[in-house]
């Protein structure tokens, strides 16, 4: 427990630091400081030595060259259990520095600011700032490293209560202070990457994929209860679906979260008031319509028995209306953008029921997609970008109605993301019957027809993939499909073509696939 008398204060990051330096400062801890910092204490009335007083040198190479000197680093890095250490520092005329606040230059905001000029990011590029943090976190047994805003209030605590900073909290900080400069350069390496990359027209995904995350929570276990599970979120990102907030409920499961983000992207590809109803990662009933509660009613039409237990996802809030309408129904999880008061309320006499509120989610178009495979990972773009009916070709004779075609658009967007391979029949508005995960197309065909709970006469039917034979074809025409929507790109395409021609349906040709394993 060695007592905290001089700390030296470097941030680029001020969040919370008038508050700590001038919490410092009433238990008597000299304060040392750069430039910005110690402009910014003086302006709070905190008093301040300057670096260059301390170093007896300026700052120089604007401001380069600040804090790269021995008496600032002697002061660091010296052990106070070493008495040969002790000697040197007054040797040299260097007072110990027993508390290191340092965060660094905001390179990853710079580097991802637009019209950004290549000279600006590069002095983003903090060169003293990681010699103090790393000097401090080696020497965590004689410093306190200090890198986090949110943990000046328990260093402050300490300091009261002691006039020291224990060991154990001195060992944890010195951790965060080497994530901190791990991620710091790994960001400016994946950026200087990059650059070389796009001068050599390099495919999008780096040579080199460095992941810095934290462990957000640990469900009561993963897929299984004999698995053990973590949650981990992205550093420097909005958290977990784009910064959820779960309003009630116990506490997420790994499956939930699996459930809860395929529900989450699926409900955003559709502008209308939309209800997805999701259960083990494949949907079991979508609906749309001019409220949210209609929405609702129209997916809960497709399979209420599987609804039990399932995961409901909202594009619009949820109000009153939606909530007495679910009430007979057992969900785990309900996401919405928003939840109104009135929706709170009554969803609150379910009290394990969880609810999260989170944002819609919006895929970036260079967002890298991961998934672990037995000594790696697999990297590909997400497959949640909107895609142009435009670009669509009609390849049967006859043409879709305005009703088909409105109705092809909505199964072709529940299609990508059930599991291939995927055959769902669908109304203008709602889902009639999901064929999903099937190793054989046809297959998947007929489970769709067998699990429809409303007619299939008039519906129509999306295809995750080409139909390799007409056989799939020839059941969705038997059950009364009237229009088909697919990728094509089958050798048997003639073959297909001419089925929907002889049955009389419209058959349109997306050129793209969305298998989703």
């Amino acid at each position: 427990m060695l007592p905290v008398r001089r700390a030296l204060i470097s941030v680029s990051d001020k969040q919370g630091l008038a508050e700590f330096a001038a919490g410092l400062h009433r238990l008597g801890v000299e304060i040392v400081s750069t430039g910005g910092t110690a402009a910014f204490l003086e302006e709070h009335e905190i008093p301040v030595i300057r670096v260059s007083t301390v170093t007896g040198f300026p700052e120089i190479l604007g401001g380069r060259v600040k804090t790269l000197h021995p008496k600032i680093h002697g002061g660091i890095l010296a052990n106070r259990n070493r008495s040969a250490d002790a000697g040197e520092l007054s040797e040299h005329g260097i007072t110990p520095i027993d508390l290191v606040a340092v965060n660094l230059y905001p390179f990853r905001e710079t580097a991802a600011a637009e019209d950004v000029r290549f000279e600006q990011v590069i002095e983003m590029i903090d060169i003293g700032g990681p010699c103090m943090v790393r000097a401090a976190a080696k020497n965590f047994q004689s410093v306190a490293p200090v890198v986090d805003p949110e943990d000046y209030p328990q260093v402050l605590a300490a300091l009261e209560q002691s006039g020291a900073v224990p060991e154990a909290l001195r060992r944890r900080l010195a951790i965060k202070a080497f994530r901190h400069t791990q991620g710091y350069d790994a960001a400016i390496a994946e950026w200087m990457e990059r650059q070389v990359e796009e001068e050599t027209e390099a495919p999008r995904f780096p040579a080199h994929l460095f992941l810095d995350t934290t462990r957000e929570l640990e469900p009561r276990y993963g897929e299984n209860p004999h698995q053990k599970a973590a949650v981990y979120s992205a550093l420097g990102g909005p958290g977990l679906f784009g910064g959820m907030d779960q309003l009630q409920g116990k506490e997420l499961s790994y499956n939930n979260l699996l459930d809860a983000d395929a529900a989450r992207k699926m409900v955003a590809l559709f502008d209308e008031p939309t209800v997805v109803i999701l259960k083990h990662n494949n949907p079991c009933g979508v609906g749309r319509g001019t409220s949210i509660a209609e929405a609702y009613g129209r997916a809960l039409e497709t399979d209420p028995v599987s609804a039990f237990g399932s995961i409901v996802a909202l594009n619009r809030p949820a109000n009153q209306e939606l909530a007495e309408q679910m009430a007979d129904l057992f969900v785990e999880v309900v996401v919405a953008p928003k939840f109104g008061d009135g929706a709170r309320e009554v969803f609150a006499a379910k009290k394990n029921l969880r609810l999260l509120e989170c944002p819609l989610y919006e895929p970036h178009p260079t967002g890298i997609e991961l998934r672990s495979i037995d000594g790696g990972l697999l990297a590909q773009m997400p497959d949640g970008l909107r895609e142009d009916p435009e670009q669509w070709t009609c390849a049967a004779t006859r043409l879709p109605t305005a009703d088909e075609a409105e109705a092809l658009a909505f199964a072709w967007n529940v299609c990508r993301y059930v599991k291939s391979n995927a055959i769902v029949l669908t109304g203008r508005d709602q889902t009639v019957g999901i064929g999903a995960g099937q190793m054989s197309r046809v297959d998947s065909c007929r489970l769709a027809i067998e699990k429809a709970n409303l007619p299939t006469s008039g519906t129509v039917a999306a295809s995750d993939a080409f139909f390799p034979f007409r056989d799939g074809l020839d059941l969705l025409a038997e059950a009364g499909v009237t229009a088909v929507i697919q990728p094509g790109g089958s050798k048997r395409d003639e073959e297909v073509i001419a089925a929907a021609d002889e049955h009389g349906m419209t058959m349109l040709f997306t050129g793209q696939r969305h298998f989703r394993h």
